[in-house]
């Protein structure tokens, strides 16, 4: 009978970290599988024809349990079906985001993509995973990345979320803007232009976050970018909001499918 033909499936592009690889039976020697079911890492560097690029903060790969990866790529986020054999993962068909990825973050990102395909065999030595080609001129170096908590994590907003579409946020707006999740209770942080407290409610159980009264914020006048991104973040926090935390990616949308993505900031 002719082998079945492998079907790719899209990843959801609104699941900023997507899916991961699922465990197979091991090479026909018995060689166990590479144990990267379910887990996360930090891209550290990528290397193209033997020309090694250092990642920009952000970029990221999260294995799941369903034959799928994801993450981001520097700046756009992606998705690709994952065959694990062994020791070797086979990469296809990556579907990425279509943001604009200018300068350093477009050079790298085209790189990893270009790493991050094919066969690639997995050494795994102390918290890094390194995959590379059969002839070992691309490859991509990963750190394990452990999972945060919704409280007391430093939250940068980096993207919109508008229903089933999520977008980066607008040129020039969110370098300030990030938030904390305080266990007293206390919400602080930058809207994009001012900082702010309130006093938040968390429900563990329905898995939402209610900003209790109004926010206190401070007066300064910044640029109308960040201007406009203030007065969305400050109406979003007003209400009830839905909250999906996937181990370092955080989602808050309001009833009408409005919000906000955000990862831990670097330290």
């Amino acid at each position: 009978m002719p082998k079945p033909r492998a079907r790719a499936v899209l990843v959801p592009l609104l699941l900023l970290t997507a899916c991961g690889t699922g465990g197979g039976s091991g090479s026909g020697a018995g060689e166990p599988d590479l144990p990267v079911a379910g887990t996360y890492w930090t891209v550290d560097a990528v290397t193209v024809d033997g020309v090694r690029s250092v990642a920009p903060d952000g970029a990221r790969v999260d294995f799941g349990e369903d034959g799928h990866a994801g993450g981001n790529a520097g700046c756009n986020t992606f998705g690709a079906p994952v065959l694990l054999r062994g020791d070797t993962l086979t990469v296809t068909q990556a579907e990425v985001t279509g943001m604009a990825c200018s300068g350093d973050r477009g050079r790298f990102e085209t790189e990893f993509l270009k790493a991050f395909s094919g066969p690639l065999k997995g050494t795994m030595k102390g918290d890094g995973l390194r995959l590379a080609s059969a002839d070992g001129r691309n490859s991509v170096e990963l750190t394990t990345e452990p999972a945060v908590p919704l409280r007391g994590t430093a939250w940068k907003i980096d993207g919109l979320v508008s229903k089933d579409t999520a977008s980066s946020l607008p040129a020039g707006s969110g370098a300030k803007a990030r938030f904390t999740v305080g266990a007293d209770g206390r919400v602080t942080g930058n809207l994009g232009c001012n900082n702010f407290s309130a006093h938040a409610r968390v429900d563990e159980k329905a898995r939402t976050l209610t900003v209790e009264g109004p926010a206190a914020t401070t007066r300064m006048i910044c640029t109308p970018p960040q201007m406009t991104l203030e007065t969305r973040l400050y109406e979003l926090l007003d209400g009830p909001l839905t909250y999906r935390l996937n181990h370092r990616t955080l989602t808050l949308t309001d009833a009408s499918g409005e919000g906000l993505t955000a990862t831990p900031s670097a330290r």
